[in-house]
């Protein structure tokens, strides 16, 4: 019953073009805090990127500004497919700090470019908490939140079926 329920629950088109615009405006965010990804995207101004897994679609193309755009397009330059049909593997995966696999169709110098930008660039939530609250009250909030994430990595790894070992992941 649950389960189909999840299969076939469709949020309305509202909620899922209002949440890919937040997502968006976050990665900019996080975009503008590395000058180096920056310029690594505005030389990539233009292509168009995009993110598939199940029935969710983002497209993106890079500005010459060095930032992220949401795209409606026809094609693409390249495709990022995430293969793991299960939400709780894949959430698992992410939990362990491993990337999904995933199947890259497309231009590869911009999968690599693509690639450049996952494994480098970090969204440094204590430093955009410590605007908001400052330093110290967020360093204490920020410590308590890495210690969570060690127990769920832990929790996860210990799970029956996820494997103990850390796997290397897709390539993108």
């Amino acid at each position: 019953m649950v389960t189909d329920l999840a299969a076939n629950f469709q949020p309305p088109g509202w909620v899922v073009d209002e949440t890919v615009n937040r997502l968006v405006l976050f990665l900019n965010h996080v975009l503008q805090s590395e000058p180096e990804a920056m310029a690594r995207l505005a030389r990539q101004k233009g292509q168009r990127i995009e993110l598939a897994w199940d029935r969710i679609q983002l497209q993106l193309t890079p500005t010459p500004a060095g930032l992220l755009e949401r795209g409606h397009f026809e094609g693409f330059d390249l495709r990022l497919n995430v293969v793991e049909e299960s939400p709780v593997s894949l959430a698992s995966a992410l939990a362990r700090g491993d990337k999904p696999k995933v199947r890259i169709e497309g231009d590869v110098q911009l999968a690599a470019e693509i690639n450049w930008l996952i494994d480098h660039v970090r969204w440094d939530a204590e430093e955009d908490l410590a605007r908001l609250i400052g330093d110290a009250p967020a360093h204490t909030l920020a410590q308590a939140a890495r210690k969570a994430m060690e127990a769920l990595r832990g929790f996860v790894a210990s799970r029956p079926g996820t494997g103990l070992a850390r796997s290397s992941g897709g390539a993108a």
